[in-house]
């Protein structure tokens, strides 16, 4: 058990370890080759086997089944035709690499006869100077797993969620790696989960920005509608995120509960942690969302405040410019007797009245608070 100890160590450590022939695992997938297969390895008590050459998936799982050991093999978007054989040489079940071709798939777990099928939402966090109302915030990719007795396959889709670094932990651990494929797939999980909850720190610095710009007294005021823009932006970014992460509890649920035959009962227990790791996040998530209703709200209701504000102002001031216009349209009619007409002091009079009766009116919408 004091291997299994080490393992929270052994998926999330501090720094990824160096190596020198790091490129020899590299899962980038090289444009020049026609193979979607970007790395393609055996493992025998914990060890990754040497050879002399790359070995093909049918290679691998003829030593695999002659001496021993489990195959991992890492695809990057393989076509229909490149997972063809594959799936045939490891039985893979129809549906399941019919869903690993097409991809954008809902995570979830599902079982086969020989073999399960998870499938992964991968999330990054998207850098950007400021929020925008086209600020693209989260970025997804995909990971699907087949875990059998003696295989593991990977088929990643977007270029984002590279396993290279983990794999080259997982190596550098051969205690853990002899617990053959569910050992691999706890730590993809675990991988999985510790980024989406990087990326919700990273998501909540986004939302104070915008809470903090939409409550705090005397804010420079942006341009109108400006706010609602990049706080819907943010919440479709966030909705992005919450579809990655619910739909992912119960698979985890599954594998931390349920035993399973594919499954290492030693294993099976650390699904616990990820899958407390994963409320963890949603928790976070649905209170993202939450919390952007209700600044969204908040700043309609602003917006709201202020139009009417407006309107007030422009009542108050049709009021007081109501009056010079009704005294000159008195003068303006084609009366005969108009007795101030021929009074020295009838104009000054008359305009003195006029400011002064605008002047009260100013002052008692001043007062009430509609200018």
């Amino acid at each position: 058990m004091s291997m299994i100890r080490d393992l929270r160590a052994v998926v999330r450590p501090s720094r990824p370890a160096q190596r020198k022939d790091s490129g020899t695992y590299d899962t980038t997938r090289d444009p020049a080759t026609p193979s979607a297969v970007v790395d393609c390895a055996v493992y025998r008590d914990g060890a990754r086997l040497e050879t002399p050459a790359p070995l093909t998936p049918q290679e691998a799982m003829r030593q695999v089944r002659r001496d021993g050991g489990f195959v991992w093999i890492g695809l990057h978007e393989p076509t229909e035709a490149e997972f063809a054989g594959i799936a045939s040489e490891f039985g893979l079940h129809p549906l399941a690499v019919e869903d690993a071709v097409q991809a954008h798939q809902r995570p979830k777990l599902e079982r086969y006869d020989d073999s399960l099928f998870t499938v992964f939402k991968t999330i990054h966090y998207v850098d950007h100077d400021q929020l925008t109302a086209n600020s693209e915030v989260v970025e997804t990719g995909e990971v699907m797993c087949f875990t059998g007795r003696d295989f593991f396959i990977t088929v990643r889709h977007g270029g984002q969620g590279s396993l290279r670094a983990l794999r080259h932990r997982l190596q550098d651990e051969p205690d853990l790696l002899a617990k053959g494929p569910s050992a691999v797939l706890h730590a993809i999980a675990d991988h999985v989960v510790d980024g989406y909850i990087a990326v919700a720190s990273a998501l909540q610095d986004d939302v104070d920005e915008v809470e903090t710009e939409v409550f705090s007294p005397g804010r420079g005021r942006t341009p109108r509608g400006t706010d609602a823009g990049r706080i819907y932006q943010l919440k479709r970014e966030v909705m992005e995120f919450k579809r990655a992460v619910s739909p992912l509890l119960r698979p985890m649920q599954l594998l931390s509960e349920r035993p399973m035959r594919l499954i290492d009962p030693d294993i099976q227990k650390y699904f616990r942690d990820v899958a407390d790791h994963l409320a963890r996040a949603q928790e976070q998530v649905i209170g993202f969302d939450e919390l952007l209703n209700s600044i969204l709200q908040a700043n309609l209701a602003q917006a709201s405040v202020a139009q009417n504000e407006d309107m007030r102002k422009i009542t108050a001031w049709a009021a007081i410019i109501a009056v010079p216009t009704m005294v000159c349209g008195v003068y303006g009619m084609n009366f005969k007797y108009m007795p101030e007409t021929h009074w020295k002091y009838g104009y000054p009079a008359v305009m003195a009245i006029t400011a002064a009766i605008c002047l009260g009116i100013h002052r008692t919408l001043k007062r009430n608070g509609w200018l």
